[in-house]
């Protein structure tokens, strides 16, 4: 498995390797040891797999506070999608800035997500699919949501139309509105 750091050193970009033939391919996208010889060390406890049917729907940006924060390893499991990290941590050399990364079934990358950060994504091909690791469980009282579309953040999309939302996305707050839970606590 090939590991980079992003513009942003927390979040990280993860090649896991293929092996193809005739068949297809196998690969294995998270395994324990493989990601403690990287100096990665979660403890994944939650699974979540959604089907977004449209182009142009955006997810996000979503978080989810202590004490049930979540770090998230994201992949694409058929189609493609634009995902985007946002730095909430007070404190952080990097508070309001993103990191944005295209997955895809094809491409087979995925972007490990710290607690801390903002989580969200727009689809590039009709009946996307993306799936995640978390690691806490999903929590209603500790869910939170901020503007996708919130221009101190500026976070371009790309998209070419209006996007498909949630009431929830729609009527989320602007960072500049918003408290954050999150201090960053230094240098990893």
């Amino acid at each position: 498995m090939k590991v980079s750091q992003t513009k942003i050193p927390d979040v990280l970009l993860l090649q896991p390797n293929r092996f193809g033939d005739d068949r297809g391919f196998f690969s294995e996208s998270w395994n324990r040891k493989t990601f403690a010889d990287h100096g990665i060390s979660l403890d994944f406890v939650q699974d979540n797999h959604s089907l977004s049917q449209a182009v142009g729907t955006v997810r996000g940006l979503h978080f989810q506070s202590p004490p049930h924060a979540q770090a998230k390893l994201v992949r694409c499991g058929k189609g493609a999608l634009f995902d985007v990290a946002v730095d909430i941590r007070k404190g952080s050399p990097t508070y309001g800035q993103w990191v944005g990364q295209e997955l895809s079934f094809e491409n087979g990358l995925q972007l490990l997500i710290p607690a801390g950060f903002l989580h969200g994504f727009v689809t590039r091909l009709p009946d996307t699919e993306i799936i995640y690791k978390c690691s806490d469980y999903y929590s209603p009282e500790c869910d939170g949501a901020v503007r996708f579309d919130d221009p101190d953040i500026a976070i371009d999309w790309q998209l070419t139309g209006a996007p498909t939302l949630s009431g929830k996305d729609a009527a989320a707050p602007y960072l500049r509105d918003f408290v954050s839970p999150f201090v960053w606590e230094g240098a990893a």
